[in-house]
């Protein structure tokens, strides 16, 4: 029985290392929802679904798998912002700032994109099924 529980928790050690952990500083959580102001703030795996965060400046903020599921971002400043893996279902990005962002394998299913300013950002393997996209240069397709 003993040696079956060692070999169970030897085993799970590489697991548990090579598991990403995305923890968000609840201190920036608060700080972001009360201010609108997180310029590098850790918001990493933060449940930001359905927030209104018009106007906030997250400029080099660290949202990488965040759940930011219907938020509104309207004219927001995400500059320098790390989203890779973010869930952006269905949220607002009017007049948002994406300079030099990084959007790698974000969700942004049905997402509203208008004159939303991505110069310098990365979109690899974001998924753009249904986003609403105007006067915001991105092309979908390959080669």
């Amino acid at each position: 029985m003993k040696l079956t529980l060692l070999v169970g928790a030897v085993a799970a050690i590489p697991i548990a290392i090579a598991a990403p952990v995305l923890a968000e500083n609840p201190a920036h959580v608060q700080q972001l929802l009360e201010t609108n102001l997180c310029q590098g703030c850790d918001l990493s795996g933060a449940n930001l679904s359905q927030a209104h965060l018009i106007g906030a400046d997250l400029r080099d903020a660290n949202l990488q798998g965040a759940n930011l599921v219907e938020a509104n971002l309207e004219g927001a400043d995400l500059s320098h912002a790390d989203l890779t893996g973010a869930n952006l279902t269905r949220a607002f990005l009017t007049n948002a700032l994406l300079q030099n962002a990084t959007l790698d394998w974000a969700n942004l299913t049905e997402a509203t994109l208008y004159f939303v300013d991505v110069t310098g950002a990365s979109l690899l393997n974001a998924e753009l099924t249904g986003a609403d996209i105007v006067g915001t240069p991105i092309s979908v397709g390959g080669d």
